[in-house]
């Protein structure tokens, strides 16, 4: 079976988290992705987070940039602009998470690169994107966590506003975007015409308020934030402490809390005029869920596990990291895949959920810093030897020869270039 993203083929101009998982998910169905590095700041920053990571190479890179290719282009300099135009004549997609103001200053807007390629698709996903009083702000993942009410919906009562543990927002933001480039595809193929995708973190994050926005919207609704974790309005749907840890358990439907009360041996609290509905348990939660309390303290998690999942009642142990890699789920569905990188060792990383076929998905290393650059600029472009040597020398392109300079890798971690300045074809939110 062929891939089924392998005839598209996407320019990213991006760095860090959520711009790379966006291409991310374009590279594991199969598109080809060359990926445009700064050769002034060192390319992407994610090759300098810590730990694991050595010079220009780190296991957070690695994680979000796996089956692409690195070429390394500075798109501030005339004859940069002309090789990446040269790169958009055969492209399909052109992607960037810079700052909402950046890409249409950068020519990176269907705008701009419309005239070179008319169906080319230009997805932009910034933090607030490119209208409104904050599009020329940049933004991360906390800063929209706080700003899109997610920290205040997160926690117990008592305790300060909490961020998830896991940059969702990036990774939303993310999927988000590679959904829209990919329906701009479509559209382009068959209409024949391109077009701009304007993609907001801050959007999508308002998005996944869900219902909560739309209680909060109609109704002037006020969230509580509850106790280990627990569902705003389904009880009981949260986390119960066992005698040696914790699980989670989903009574989503009525049927699951009558098989609860079934497996506890206290069949009359499912018929307690108290605890019968949905609106009953939601009423007097702080009378129900102190029995229910009392009850999971008595066996531990493997012991309730085993219990509930007899009696179909939806339960999970609460693992961390490393069970949760070991779960036999995890095993039998291969969710954890081995890299051979050279200067990483064996690379064990997180496969893509994203299944389509019976045929082996690809899998290949994140590029070393400007890897592809000649191989890219020969079979794409068309150029030969003589002009890459002159790109080179004239620093406008980088074919990663001196991959790990000190000078390098302090360029990126300022996110300036070499003379100080701000380097703003460096994609940043």
């Amino acid at each position: 079976m062929t891939l089924p993203l392998a005839d598209i083929r996407v320019i990213s101009v991006e760095q860090f988290g959520a711009g790379p998982w966006a291409t991310l998910q374009f590279a594991d169905l199969g598109a080809e992705v060359i990926k445009i590095e700064d050769p002034t700041t060192g390319g992407d920053v994610g090759r300098y987070v810590p730990p694991y990571q050595d010079g220009s190479d780190s296991l957070f890179f690695e994680t979000f940039n796996r089956n692409k290719k690195s070429l390394s282009l500075d798109l501030r300099s005339d004859e940069g602009r002309e090789v990446f135009h040269d790169l958009v004549r055969r492209a399909d997609v052109v992607c960037s998470n810079l700052r909402g103001d950046l890409p249409d200053r950068l020519g990176l807007t269907y705008k701009h690169l419309g005239e070179i390629n008319p169906r080319i698709v230009c997805c932009s996903l910034s933090g607030f994107g490119m209208t409104g009083p904050r599009a020329s702000q940049g933004a991360y993942d906390y800063l929209l966590q706080g700003l899109a009410g997610w920290m205040m919906l997160t926690g117990g009562p008592d305790s300060p506003p909490t961020k998830s543990g896991l940059s969702l927002v990036d990774l939303s933001g993310g999927y988000v975007a590679a959904l829209a480039a990919i329906a701009a595809v479509h559209a382009a193929r068959r209409d024949g015409v391109g077009c701009d995708c304007d993609i907001s973190l801050f959007d999508t994050a308002l998005a996944e308020l869900m219902y909560v926005g739309t209680w909060v919207a109609t109704h002037g609704y006020t969230p509580p934030r509850w106790e280990n974790s627990a569902h705003p309005s389904l009880v009981p749907f949260q986390n119960f402490k066992t005698s040696d840890g914790w699980i989670v358990v989903a009574c989503a439907k009525e049927k699951f809390w009558r098989r609860l009360c079934r497996a506890f041996g206290r069949p009359g609290l499912a018929s307690d005029p108290r605890f019968a509905t949905f609106a009953d348990r939601h009423r007097n939660r702080e009378q129900l869920l102190p029995l229910l309390e009392e009850v999971f303290a008595t066996r531990t998690t493997e012991e309730w596990v085993a219990v509930l999942t007899e009696a179909e009642v939806p339960v999970a142990p609460v693992n961390d990291v490393a069970a949760a890699l070991e779960d036999p789920q995890a095993v039998a569905r291969e969710s954890v895949v081995e890299i051979e990188h050279p200067k990483l060792g064996v690379v064990r990383q997180i496969a893509s959920p994203l299944r389509i076929g019976d045929k082996p998905r690809p899998l290949r290393r994140a590029p070393l810093f400007g890897e592809h650059t000649r191989s890219v600029l020969e079979a794409l472009c068309e150029y030969d030897a003589e002009r890459i040597d002159r790109l080179v020398a004239a620093g406008v392109v980088s074919d990663g020869a001196s991959r790990d300079g000190a000078a390098v890798v302090t360029g990126t971690r300022n996110g300036d270039g070499p003379d100080g300045r701000r380097a703003e074809s460096a994609a940043e939110l």
